[in-house]
């Protein structure tokens, strides 16, 4: 049983998940990053937000700690939102979903090229273990957890619903497809426990404490939106991660840095991820796939 201060204070994951598990937020960071967007208008302009949801948006990044309110000159009370150490460590997390759109979804064709300034390649990196530099995927890291912690994660504090997550007028920034895996805490969840190999309704039931029309709810939408297939096994039904399903591995695998990250505080957050080849836990990172150099930030840009 959830006590009531659980309820007032979210776990850490579920924390990430409500924050960065919004589109419109996405979108924000998105343009803050690739075209350096800081002021409120220039985002009504390219997301097409009602401006009473991107103002609590924007509130809710400057809470959290991502962003900073700096006074424009001559602006009088209007501001300029800048991004924090804490907001530009989002950077890794956002390079994936769009790796991911670009590949899985129907618009995939319009999101800009990502470019390494350096050796000149164009395309989605790879995900590299920081420990031993060896390329990761889902079935090379071991997700390791507390299930007391998933269920915490789920239940705890209050939830924002995806009705308050508007219409946006350019297809490149609605990301519907990839919020179908990480866009509320159960989906999250679900995927995250199918990207550690959960396959049984049973076995989803029992770790997470989810009712079972909760469940089915869950599992059907995640199978309309082919990221998990169904399959009946001589025991029950299996829910089997799809390739696109398993493409999400990276996005699971930053936002649980991102938490520890945004967490220093928490010494045990629940889900971790260990690598298996090396035995450590998993510090992702991404690797440009033409001259294996580590990416960062700063060494990439995106041409439309």
């Amino acid at each position: 049983m959830v006590d009531a201060s659980a309820e007032e204070s979210p776990s850490p994951v579920a924390q990430t998940i409500d924050l960065l598990g919004d589109r419109l937020t996405v979108a924000v960071l998105r343009e803050a990053f690739v075209d350096h967007v800081r002021r409120f208008s220039q985002w009504i302009d390219r997301t097409g937000a009602p401006p009473a949801i991107l103002t609590a948006r924007l509130n809710a990044l400057v809470d959290a700690g991502l962003m900073e309110r700096h006074p424009q000159t001559h602006g009088g009370d209007r501001h300029d939102y800048l991004l924090t150490d804490l907001g530009l460590a989002t950077w890794d997390f956002l390079v994936s979903v769009w790796s991911w759109q670009r590949e899985w979804s129907p618009h995939g064709a319009l999101q800009p090229e990502m470019v390494h300034v350096d050796c000149g390649h164009r395309g989605p990196p790879a995900l590299v273990c920081g420990n031993c530099d060896r390329i990761v995927g889902p079935r090379d890291a071991r997700l390791e957890m507390d299930p007391e912690s998933l269920v915490l994660a789920a239940r705890s504090g209050r939830r924002r619903s995806k009705r308050n997550s508007p219409p946006m007028s350019r297809a490149d920034l609605q990301f519907t497809e990839v919020m179908e895996a990480i866009g509320d805490r159960w989906s999250a969840l679900v995927t995250g426990l199918a990207l550690s190999g959960v396959r049984r309704f049973s076995e989803f039931q029992t770790i997470l404490k989810i009712s079972p029309t909760t469940l089915t709810e869950r599992l059907a939408r995640l199978t309309a939106a082919q990221i998990l297939t169904r399959s009946e096994s001589g025991s029950g039904r299996e829910y089997v991660l799809t390739p696109r399903g398993r493409g999400l591995f990276s996005i699971f695998a930053f936002l649980l840095k991102w938490t520890h990250l945004a967490h220093p505080e928490v010494p045990e957050l629940g889900p971790k991820l260990r690598h298996v080849d090396c035995g450590s836990w998993l510090e992702p990172s991404l690797r440009c796939r033409g001259c294996d150099a580590v990416l960062e930030r700063t060494s990439v840009l995106f041409e439309a």
